[in-house]
């Protein structure tokens, strides 16, 4: 029989307003431990030295991760031009220079080109699998990779400051997946003038804000404290502009075990993707057919019928 994971049954988000430094799983794990919650995950890793919006699922919103990362979000970043790094920001050894700056108006022309479906390459010091081994251990052991391109989806990519001819601050709005270092390189490359990311910082993700993050310095001097229970948002937030149905006394039964049932709901299209409430909390996402739930994620609470 399975060891029982300690701590307290809490449900919900929490966004933190990363600092650099550290880690988006080290975030993760100070979380955990000041709200003493049995469960926790992120929505989307952010660089050790990146900042800004880390959404942390704690508990049973663990299940509705994808659709955050799944979501468009927003970064903040600061480009060098004049030098490429073998990690394609400033943690990395230079390894080409240049002496030409584009004007600001050879920079816009060239932003165009990066927006809708494009096509990047990973950093070579990245999270990506080269035949089982994380990419970023082998180019720390020097091997040099051919890392197949991947789709992006780009939004918007706009510059919105140029302090001085070596630096220019971008913004941009982007899907699943996307590298901002890979971003800067390509940038740098394609203006001749070679580039990396300076500083990085994520302005949103999905219906998270960094307005509404709470710095890790505060966290560590709330923990254990009542108080810091203020930071956690409601799981249902991560669902969207998914509608809502209501689930009756006798259907919580089949639902909480992953069977299809009875729900409230009026206005919906056949196998419309919908979350269900019972008793004012989400109980479930699923597939409206025919006056039934067809759940694909079920969540579970404490003192909950069934």
């Amino acid at each position: 029989m399975g060891r029982k994971r300690k701590g307290r049954d809490i449900s919900g988000w929490v966004i933190v307003d990363k600092p650099a430094g550290i880690t988006s799983t080290s975030v993760v794990n100070k979380v955990k431990w000041a709200l003493d919650a049995k469960k926790a995950g992120h929505a989307g890793t952010l660089d050790p030295e990146a900042t800004g919006v880390l959404a942390v699922a704690l508990g049973e919103a663990t299940k509705t991760v994808p659709y955050i990362t799944d979501a468009l979000k927003a970064y903040t970043f600061t480009v060098r031009l004049g030098q490429a790094t073998n990690t394609d920001d400033a943690e990395g050894e230079v390894i080409s220079s240049s002496d030409l700056r584009p004007t600001d108006d050879e920079i816009k022309a060239a932003l165009g080109g990066f927006v809708g479906d494009v096509m990047q390459v990973p950093p070579q010091f990245s999270a990506v699998k080269v035949d089982g081994v994380r990419a970023y251990k082998k180019a720390r052991d020097g091997e040099e990779m051919e890392l197949a391109a991947r789709a992006l989806w780009v939004e918007e990519l706009l510059l919105v400051d140029r302090p001085d001819a070596d630096h220019v601050t971008l913004e941009m709005t982007c899907g699943k997946g996307g590298y901002v270092r890979s971003i800067a390189r390509d940038l740098g490359e394609k203006l001749g003038c070679f580039g990396h990311v300076l500083r990085l910082r994520r302005i949103w993700s999905g219906p998270f804000d960094v307005v509404e993050g709470v710095t890790l310095e505060k966290i560590e001097e709330m923990a254990k404290t009542p108080e810091l229970d203020a930071f956690i948002l409601p799981l249902e937030l991560a669902l969207g502009d998914m509608a809502q149905v209501v689930c009756p006394d006798a259907s919580i039964v089949k639902l909480r075990n992953g069977n299809a049932a009875h729900v409230i709901a009026s206005g919906l299209e056949y196998d419309e993707e919908v979350w269900v409430s019972y008793q004012g909390k989400p109980v479930a996402v699923g597939n409206y057919r025919g006056g039934e739930l067809h759940p694909s994620r079920v969540f579970v609470y404490e003192g909950m019928m069934g």
